[in-house]
């Protein structure tokens, strides 16, 4: 994949910052369940790559359905490498491969007709650092239900070349035995990450409270949450060339984060591999277009 003449005219970074290559986005449960992904826009610009997994049959085929050009897709289930159940729920974005506890769904509206199993299939999965269809990649994203930290854990590696992972969290499990926030926390800080955003916070109503006439209106009991991880920029020093790029070009593209593109300019120029005045170019260039 080249980066072409109007990908290079969508994005003010591109000259600025020299890539060696297109964005890689792989995305683990890539089922569009809650609409388009966060990196839809710079995907349709042309400026990155998705390598995809989705296990579920009816969800992949449609996936490959509607793919472009820049888009691969794969049936395998990314975990710890061992044979795992999967419990396929009534609804899709139930599945997991975590048992639902019947006794927290309950505690939810809507809950415990959504995640009622309706089958259970023996699959295997694969350990993201043993797949070699993923070569070198940027942003991870991923939703899977709770078996998140499993692909972490069997990640570090090729983890250690990324600069972002865009993550769901739970904050009351759901299934049994399900790894919750402060175990994705503190994984992820562990191999380099700080929390940069809450992409979304989702909140759900005690049963059986209905407010409004509407039982998925919340107040304030959290559930889950996408929280965005990125490399820790405060140690510029253990960032490479390659990965300061494109952390600029996802931080800006994928979620409209300015400053921390900005610091990444500025790191960059510090270092000789982009213009003194790179930064301020790039805020020039956005003032630009925020007046047309």
């Amino acid at each position: 994949m080249t980066v072409t003449a109007s990908a290079r005219a969508a994005s003010p970074l591109l000259d600025l910052v020299r890539p060696a290559r297109p964005t890689h986005v792989v995305d683990v449960g890539a089922n569009p369940i809650d609409g388009d992904p966060p990196y839809r826009g710079m995907l349709a610009a042309g400026l990155c790559r998705v390598t995809g997994f989705e296990p579920q049959p009816d969800a992949l085929d449609e996936l490959k359905r509607r793919k472009g050009p820049h888009e691969t897709y794969l049936p395998d289930a990314l975990g710890d490498g061992g044979t795992h159940t999967l419990h396929v729920a009534a609804t899709s974005g139930m599945t997991s491969l975590f048992r639902p506890d019947t006794n927290r769904l309950g505690l939810f509206n809507g809950f415990s007709e959504w995640g009622r199993v309706r089958e259970e299939v023996q699959i295997s999965t694969r350990r993201l650092d043993d797949v070699e269809e993923v070569d070198a990649f940027d942003l991870l994203k991923i939703d899977i239900q709770g078996a998140e930290l499993m692909v972490f854990e069997g990640g570090r590696r090729k983890l250690a070349e990324a600069v972002a992972v865009h993550t769901e969290v739970s904050f009351v499990p759901l299934y049994e035995n399900q790894p919750v926030f402060g175990d994705v926390d503190q994984e992820l800080r562990g191999q380099g990450f700080i929390p940069h955003a809450f992409a979304a916070v989702k909140r759900w109503p005690i049963a059986p409270v209905v407010f409004g006439g509407d039982f998925r209106q919340a107040r304030h009991q959290l559930l889950e949450a996408d929280v965005v991880y990125v490399r820790d920029f405060g140690h510029p020093e253990s960032m490479t060339d390659e990965q300061l790029k494109q952390l600029a070009l996802v931080a800006h593209h994928v979620y409209d984060s300015t400053d921390l593109a900005y610091h990444c300019l500025s790191q960059l120029s510090l270092r000789g591999l982009a213009v003194p005045d790179a930064p301020n170019r790039f805020l020039a260039v956005l003032g630009s277009a925020n007046r047309t």
